[in-house]
């Protein structure tokens, strides 16, 4: 069978006249009539705010004032469409409509993901931050085995060099280069003995009882994942109403300092370039404000546009839930008057 969702308010005027009005079109029609009150799910009320009384049967939509000719043609179309897709034996169309009239785990799963995503992405991303942390505490409390295998697993996202890394437990927070010209700190150089700088030797440098042990990831990763994580906070505090960031700005405000700070850094961890190309490395700031940057920049970017998938994602449950539950009260009826 059919359905019909009408979408309503309570303040829509003559809204129980137009609800008998539709009741009567889906018992000419043999419609399964779903009427869903947008007043009560807030994703609703900011779709239909406005458009209401809409009307949903099949594909077709018709939105706020619309006539009896309208409503029939549109139920005509949809009879005639669900006729010929069956005809045709169309097996996506077939999967649909078996899947239409009950609710399984994967519909559950996705309301539940749809309605709790920023949570459970911030979360991860929290915990993503803090297991590095682990790996300095877990050294210097002898369970060098346990912190090898953290070290190995941040390993495949992130370059560890020593010289752009936080510690922990030794004289200083980090070792930068010589070459970031930051004065009263020791530089990685010193620590090492030697100004020559092996790349593979810095990733593998975890540290010692004397300058502490490193962070499994490095200081703008730390900045990264951390401002990610505590914008999707944010985001879930404001209700998910903060409005996307337009893509423009995301690049000029996270992308490009990011980029600019990142591969200005390149020709420094080299001797073969040409003596006209610039020299520098940055300091950790620079990397905690870049990165933080990013961060913030890319979450506030990429949730507000989640939301809106989301939200269509719960919209289109709602419906469903909706029709399935009233599928089941029209089977109930029946079964019962049989049973009489």
């Amino acid at each position: 069978m059919l359905s019909l969702t009408y979408f309503f308010s309570r303040t829509d005027e003559g809204q129980q006249e137009f609800s008998d009005r539709i009741k009567e079109h889906c018992q000419k029609n043999e419609l399964v009539f779903v009427d869903i009150c947008i007043d009560d799910q807030e994703e609703l009320k900011n779709k239909y705010e406005g458009q209401t009384p809409v009307v949903c049967v099949g594909p077709y939509v018709l939105r706020n004032s619309f006539t009896d000719t309208e409503l029939q043609v549109a139920t005509r179309s949809a009879f005639e469409r669900q006729t010929r897709l069956s005809t045709e034996g169309n097996e996506q169309y077939e999967k649909k409509v078996k899947n239409g009239v009950s609710i399984n785990n994967l519909d559950r799963f996705s309301y539940f993901f749809s309605r709790s995503y920023v949570i459970i992405l911030s979360t991860f991303l929290a915990l993503f931050i803090i297991v590095p942390f682990l790996a300095p505490v877990l050294y210097k409390t002898g369970h060098k085995n346990s912190a090898n295998i953290i070290y190995k697993v941040y390993h495949v996202i992130c370059h560890q060099l020593a010289f752009r890394s936080f510690y922990l437990f030794g004289e200083q927070p980090y070792y930068p280069r010589e070459l970031a010209n930051i004065d009263g700190k020791i530089t990685y150089e010193q620590i090492i003995g030697t100004s020559t700088i092996d790349l593979e030797y810095a990733r593998a440098f975890i540290g010692n009882e004397q300058i502490g042990y490193k962070v499994a990831i490095c200081e703008r990763d730390v900045a990264i994942y951390g401002s990610l994580a505590l914008f999707g906070f944010v985001f879930q505090l404001s209700k998910k109403k903060i409005r996307q960031l337009p893509w423009y700005l995301w690049f000029l405000i996270a992308l490009v300092p990011i980029a600019i700070d990142g591969l200005s850094q390149i020709p420094g961890l080299s001797s073969n370039w040409p003596a006209w190309v610039p020299i520098r490395e940055s300091t950790p700031v620079i990397r905690i404000i870049t990165g933080t940057l990013f961060g913030v920049g890319t979450g506030w970017y990429m949730y507000p546009m989640m939301e809106e998938s989301m939200k269509e994602t719960r919209i289109t449950l709602h419906r469903k839930f909706a029709i399935v539950n009233k599928l089941n009260q029209t089977k109930k009826m029946v079964d019962h008057e049989t049973s009489l």
